[in-house]
């Protein structure tokens, strides 16, 4: 599966675990506490590589100067706006977005599981997060080693709902000094 995108992995890994979740009987207690266990554990796992993450951004603390200018939201008459930033307050800024990201689903899943009595999805949320937070780009940094170069490089593109594109960031000098000039922004993340 390395040659396939991760929307496809995704959607392969939740058709098959609708088939295996409909063999599986929830009606048993004792397998209903065994998978409630596996989705905590999978949460678990998730909280630990995020802080393990956060301590290597704060050990590295690299305080080299980012400069790109970021799109407007969509539906937005706003100009895009010029973001100055060091790569640890940007690193630092993403993985709060990953921590967001994943409280919010496992308050998703809380409200199905716990007030709608919904267990299927509880089988396929222990994989799908794990998954995602082991293709996120921090990870693939500061966990695997791998350099910022290509894809890697910073800043990343913004993925929006269902994996759709919020607009193009730009770090290329020719947009930066458009955005200098024009007086956009002027955004100073610390």
């Amino acid at each position: 599966m390395a040659g396939l995108s991760p929307q496809i992995t995704n959607l392969i890994i939740i058709l098959g675990m609708m088939q295996v979740s409909k063999k599986i009987p929830f009606d048993d207690p004792q397998v209903l506490m065994g998978v409630r266990a596996v989705y905590v554990l999978s949460n678990l796992i998730i909280a630990g590589i995020y802080l393990y993450i956060q301590s290597k951004i704060n050990t590295k603390k690299d305080m080299t100067t980012l400069k790109y200018v970021e799109p407007a939201p969509m539906g937005s008459a706003d100009e895009p706006k010029l973001v100055t930033t060091t790569i640890h307050s940007y690193d630092l800024s993403q993985l709060r977005g990953m921590w967001k990201s994943q409280l919010m689903g496992v308050g998703m899943m809380a409200v199905m599981h716990l007030y709608f009595k919904y267990t299927n999805p509880l089988l396929i949320q222990s994989i799908i997060p794990l998954k995602g937070a082991f293709e996120g780009n921090l990870i693939k940094i500061h966990l695997f080693g791998q350099p910022a170069i290509g894809d890697l490089k910073r800043p990343w593109k913004q993925t929006g709902p269902m994996g759709m594109s919020g607009g193009e960031i730009k770090s290329d000098k020719k947009s930066i000094e458009e955005a200098e000039r024009a007086g956009r922004g002027g955004t100073k993340e610390e």
